[in-house]
């Protein structure tokens, strides 16, 4: 029987999609807004619209197949993900609410880069992103990013390089590539397409923290310290300094930076909370007692105490020096000084972290064409007094050190500055050194059997002023030359604040060294020692 109706129009009119709020769905209705009419005297009746005939069903598929599916599910998430702004983003400084200076639940703007604090609706967060328009926010914690006002989590990855640059983390494939011979060749590059390499890269001179940055890029060149800092995970109750020191390590060799300078802002405040305001980003110091206190506090936080290798900076840094000691006698009557050998030389083991060397003093005359003369002396020269033979009078007693045991890495002090009743005086001897390849086997006691340690250069902080023999803190400029790479990739990097440059070997001497970093290079079998294994 055919079934026959009567419609109000020539075509079944269609729908057009609409969204369901329910499940974020498109649905494609097919129905008419009304039910057609139909004419009641037709004598074959009508049936429901899934009746119709077969003709008009094949017409309404292939009208189907030409439009495009659109029935695909769209995620709301992905709805603000576009106005997201990488170039402002900027993960360095103190992560601390820029409206209520609150640093708990702290939650970052990924369209402008500010912090807020919170994301409830009676939260900084929620009214920046109401009365601003922007809607992507993560948490400078979790790294986990979120949508306001809805406040729905987001998972995309897409996101990943952001919270990488929030919270870098590595591994000991990463580490190893490190100390590759071939690693300057590794740039890496940032959103300006501008070439850097990792571990190599500015800090930011905020105001007059240059003292500190060396020392900063001179302890995070320290391959082991390094390392541990790179693998760590510290989440639990180790202390704040810690915890930003290793941070910043983390984005000083961060390979995947957007900007190829790093502010060193979160862990000086945090120096400047635990250091009492001793060091202070708005006042210059010196970076010898700098690195001093950093060591000294980081031990203290790692969980060590007085015992030898208690931690690993310790392990690192820590030698044991002997002092032998003998009095002197003065006789009123004569010029000269006598001997106490009615005493006997008193000899005592103390611990060391850093080696001072004394420099002779400089020349008192000007030359000719009224010029100081800056004399030169070799390091070797300098370090004759580790060598258990020479002696030094001080307080009425004569002195003679040498190194009981010498650390994987040597920090030598060149003592520049003297402080007198009137001004702070400055030494302009210049040392000259070896890059590599320094022989320590003068001033530690070896056994006969034991090759003498040999050390390479690592890192040298360096001091530039005015000419003169007055310190001028005012016009002081700090400088660290850092060493990457081995054999022929072999590159030697200046870095002064955000000036990166790469330098001469033959240039590095000729400046005023305050400190130096050393690294033993590591025993190596002898040929006789080798024949006698092969023997048997």
């Amino acid at each position: 029987m055919k079934v026959s109706f009567k419609l109000a129009s020539k075509h079944v009119p269609r729908m057009a999609p609409t969204i369901n709020h329910n499940d974020n769905a498109l649905t494609d209705v097919e129905r008419p807004n009304k039910r057609a009419r139909v004419d009641a005297n037709d004598k074959n009746g009508f049936e429901l619209e899934h009746t119709r005939g077969s003709d008009l069903h094949e017409k309404e598929e292939d009208e189907i197949d030409e439009v495009p599916d659109i029935r695909e599910e769209v995620k709301a998430s992905d709805l603000h993900l576009d106005t997201i702004n990488r170039a402002v983003l900027d993960f360095d400084f103190e992560k601390v609410c820029s409206v209520s200076t609150s640093n708990i639940n702290i939650y970052g703007c990924l369209v402008c880069g500010k912090y807020f604090q919170g994301r409830g609706r009676k939260s900084y967060a929620y009214a920046h992103s109401i009365h601003d328009d922007h809607h992507v926010f993560i948490n400078l914690e979790t790294t986990k990013v979120y949508v306001l006002p809805e406040g729905y989590p987001v998972s995309d990855p897409s996101l990943e390089d952001i919270s990488f640059v929030l919270a870098p983390s590595f591994d000991k494939t990463y580490t190893s590539t490190l100390c590759s011979a071939s690693y300057p060749t590794r740039m890496s590059y940032d959103l300006a397409s501008k070439a850097y390499l990792p571990g190599y890269v500015g800090l930011n001179n905020i105001k007059r923290n240059d003292h500190m940055n060396v020392i900063i890029h001179a302890v995070l060149h320290v391959t082991p310290l390094r390392d541990y800092l790179l693998l760590s995970n510290f989440h639990g109750k180790e202390s704040e300094l810690l915890k930003r020191f290793a941070g910043l390590a983390k984005k000083v060799w961060n390979p995947r930076l957007f900007k190829s300078q790093v502010s060193p802002h979160e862990f000086l405040q945090e120096v400047n909370r635990a250091s009492s305001g001793k060091f202070r980003l708005e006042q210059q110091g010196d970076p010898v007692e700098f690195l001093g206190w950093l060591l000294n506090h980081l031990h203290k936080d790692m969980g060590g105490s007085k015992k030898k290798h208690s931690s690993i900076i310790f392990s690192i840094f820590q030698g044991e020096l002997r002092v032998e000691t003998q009095q002197v006698l003065f006789l009123s009557d004569s010029p000269f000084f006598f001997l106490s050998w009615l005493e006997d030389i008193k000899s005592t083991v103390s611990p060391f972290l850093f080696l001072a060397v004394d420099l002779p003093p400089p020349p008192l005359f000007q030359d000719s064409v009224e010029k100081n003369i800056i004399p030169q002396v070799s390091i070797q020269s300098v370090l004759s007094k580790y060598d258990g033979r020479t002696t030094q009078e001080s307080s009425g007693q004569l002195r003679r050190y040498k190194c009981q045991r010498l650390p994987p890495y040597i920090i030598s002090h060149f003592k520049r500055f003297t402080k007198n009743i009137f001004v702070e005086e400055k030494n302009p001897t210049i040392v000259t050194f070896p890059l590599r390849g320094l022989d320590f086997g003068d001033y530690v006691d070896l056994k006969a059997s034991q090759p003498p340690p040999i050390y390479d250069l690592v890192a040298n902080v360096t001091h530039e002023s005015v000419a003169g023999t007055t310190r001028d803190k005012e016009n002081t400029v700090w400088k660290v030359h850092l060493r990457a790479g081995e054999g022929e990739f072999e590159k030697w990097y200046t870095i002064q604040d955000l000036i990166v440059e790469e330098t001469r070997k033959e240039m590095i001497f000729l400046g005023e060294s305050v400190l130096q970093i050393w690294e033993r290079r590591p025993e190596r079998i002898s040929h006789s020692k080798v024949d006698m294994v092969v023997d048997k």
